[in-house]
């Protein structure tokens, strides 16, 4: 058998044994994190894309990405976007991982996770280590969110702005 011959058998055999490589690295993962993961391979392409002259429209991208939610999840996400656009006009709205994220510098600072997105009980206002958030040797990085009143509010104007370095 000569080079040529063997060739397409043997990219066959890589072929899917990369498949199911590829399946194992999955296992493990529910389908709402492999959604997330999807979710975030387009937001890569879409910032490729954005890199080269393509316009991406981040804050349509997350008003539309909070109006598929269910309730009372959608509600909280417009008055948590309003909330954090207005204690931190720095903050440039994205999705990241197909949530609502807000990020400074291109750097993800804040996201809000709606409890559909993994089917908990609660949704999240989650903190990444961009944020400005240090406390001694520990500070919690995320926020447990069953409804937001004036008292939540509050306290969550009081983060963002720490989190951005204001407060």
């Amino acid at each position: 058998m000569t080079q040529s011959e063997n060739t397409p058998r043997k990219a066959s055999r890589k072929s899917s044994q990369s498949a199911s490589a590829a399946d194992e690295s999955l296992e493990g993962f529910t389908e709402e994190e492999r959604a997330a993961m999807r979710a975030r391979a387009q937001e890569l392409k879409a910032a490729r894309r954005a890199g080269r002259g393509s316009k991406v429209d981040e804050e349509s991208a997350v008003l539309a990405k909070i109006a598929e939610l269910p309730e009372p999840d959608r509600s909280m996400g417009m008055r948590l976007h309003a909330l954090i656009k207005a204690s931190a006009p720095a903050l440039a709205p994205r999705l990241w991982y197909g949530m609502p994220a807000y990020a400074k510098d291109g750097k993800v600072v804040c996201f809000f996770q709606a409890a559909q997105k993994f089917n908990t009980r609660y949704s999240t206002l989650g903190f990444s280590d961009a944020a400005l958030l240090d406390e001694g040797a520990m500070w919690p990085t995320a926020f447990a969110l069953k409804e937001l009143t004036e008292v939540e509010e509050e306290k969550i104007r009081a983060l963002i702005k720490k989190a951005v370095g204001e407060g």
